[in-house]
């Protein structure tokens, strides 16, 4: 199984199409960790991914709220942000492990902030920032579940995929 690739995103609007075209495999039960420096483009993608699947609204940060939700159809997608998390812990405290389940999608921004308290992940995204100011995606598939998003949205296209190699993590 093909379970790595990598993107090349120039800029938001690379970042934008991306997003849009990983909006093509999601499923329910879908669980997406995103990880990577401030501003690697965590947010950007989430929010294109999020309006790509319909949802009109604004589509906020959770950064403050740790979570922000979103029924689009009969789709419940949760957006979480743990940065601001101080151990592992507030995850359970929270109760949000009764959003990972078969029937919603999980967005997690800074998941190793709850690392040994989270679900393991369908699809890891790893953003970083290049030298020309740009970034690179590194996507991982931890599950056919993962795999499958993955490969929709190789099929989508919209960005070219063009790493080598793994970004080093």
């Amino acid at each position: 199984m093909e379970n790595t690739k990598c993107w090349r995103l120039p800029d938001e609007a690379a970042t934008q199409a991306l997003g849009e075209a990983l909006a093509q495999g999601v499923v329910p039960g879908l669980k997406i960790f995103l990880a990577g420096d401030l501003g690697a483009g965590k947010t950007t993608l989430s929010r294109a991914l999020i309006r790509a699947l319909g949802h009109a609204g604004p589509v906020k940060s959770p950064t403050y709220a740790l979570v922000e939700v979103y029924v689009i159809s009969s789709l419940y997608l949760y957006h979480f942000d743990f940065y601001r998390f101080e151990s592992p812990e507030e995850f359970l405290d929270a109760g949000f492990g009764e959003h990972f389940n078969e029937t919603s999608v999980c967005l997690v921004e800074w998941p190793e902030r709850a690392a040994e308290c989270l679900p393991a992940p369908d699809l890891r995204l790893f953003l970083h920032h290049t030298a020309d100011g740009g970034r690179e995606l590194e996507a991982v598939a931890d599950t056919e579940r993962g795999q499958a998003c993955l490969n929709a949205t190789i099929s989508a296209g919209g960005v070219a995929a063009c790493c080598v190699a793994p970004a080093p993590r």
